[in-house]
């Protein structure tokens, strides 16, 4: 493909399923979703249903909206979707998880939206790196991908939020630190030179290894409250 035709490639191309595999990137997705699932594992009563909800509004809001953002500003997954396709996946994504967000909100307590709220601007601040990228640093990562998940869900379930869940929300977000501070390079190291040191492949297997961990930890909690 020639330089001439780039462009348009990018700007139309639908991709193919793989890049939408990779668009998701699995291990950072199901490791973010744990957070939301640590949340509901500690409010006072197990409520399933919010549970439910709330993975599927952080799935379209985190897994596939925040990432087609992130992926229309420099290509940091290399995939071929083209921008077009993004914008929409995006824009569908991220009014879905409001939708569910605000419908929760109607249906246990209207705080909610405060959270709904705040999720949909770090997504979209923080991806798109608005207002001279004042919201796209390590703090925000740490607040709205790991914060937020625990302290929403928390309060969606029990209409309040506790110590617990301040706490918890304290280690979603320090967890999450360590992801950027580890990830950061990482990214940089491929996109500038298309491949992985042996620091950078030991710095992912260690992101990959702490996703699993999480992942288990979320099971772990589901499996306390349902036996």
């Amino acid at each position: 493909m020639n330089d001439a035709a780039r462009p348009a490639f990018y700007a139309l191309s639908p991709g193919g399923w793989r890049d939408y595999v990779t668009l998701l990137h699995p291990p950072y997705t199901a490791w973010h979703l744990s957070y939301v699932v640590l949340g509901a594992a500690l409010a006072p009563e197990w409520r399933p249903w919010i549970l439910g909800l709330a993975l599927a509004s952080f799935f379209l809001g985190m897994g596939i909206g925040a990432h087609a953002l992130d992926e229309l500003q420099g290509r940091p997954l290399q995939t071929r979707i083209g921008e077009t396709t993004l914008v929409v996946l995006a824009a569908a994504s991220l009014l879905g998880a409001a939708a569910i967000g605000i419908g929760t909100a109607v249906e246990t307590d209207l705080w909610l939206l405060a959270f709904v709220a705040v999720g949909a601007f770090i997504a979209v601040a923080y991806n798109l790196e608005l207002f001279g990228g004042r919201f796209h640093g390590t703090l925000w990562f740490a607040l709205g991908w790991g914060a937020l998940p625990v302290l929403a869900t928390f309060f969606a379930a029990a209409g309040a939020l506790r110590a617990e869940a301040a706490l918890a929300a304290v280690f979603a977000a320090l967890v999450s630190w360590v992801q950027r501070v580890l990830s950061t390079p990482v990214r940089a190291m491929r996109r500038q030179e298309g491949h992985l040191s042996a620091t950078g492949e030991a710095a992912e297997r260690a992101l990959r290894l702490l996703s699993l961990a999480m992942v288990a930890l979320a099971l772990a909690l589901v499996a306390r409250r349902v036996t």
